[in-house]
């Protein structure tokens, strides 16, 4: 995967949200690296994603 910043980035909670999974399933997702994650420059506890790759991921997840 590349390295820029998408544009399109939403917080780990929407994403979670957007594809249905616990806490402990986005964590593994990211952490598998299967999403990229940015932190957000104002409070570093946020982790940011691209909405873009999640809606990629999801389309995935429902095809499969």
């Amino acid at each position: 995967m590349e390295n820029s910043q998408p544009t399109d980035l939403i917080r780990v909670a929407e994403a979670r949200k957007l594809l249905g999974v616990s806490n402990m399933k986005i964590a593994q997702l990211i952490k598998e690296e299967h999403i990229r994650y940015f932190p957000y420059l104002l409070d570093k506890r946020v982790k940011l994603v691209s909405k873009r790759e999640v809606m990629s991921l999801k389309k995935e997840r429902t095809a499969a």
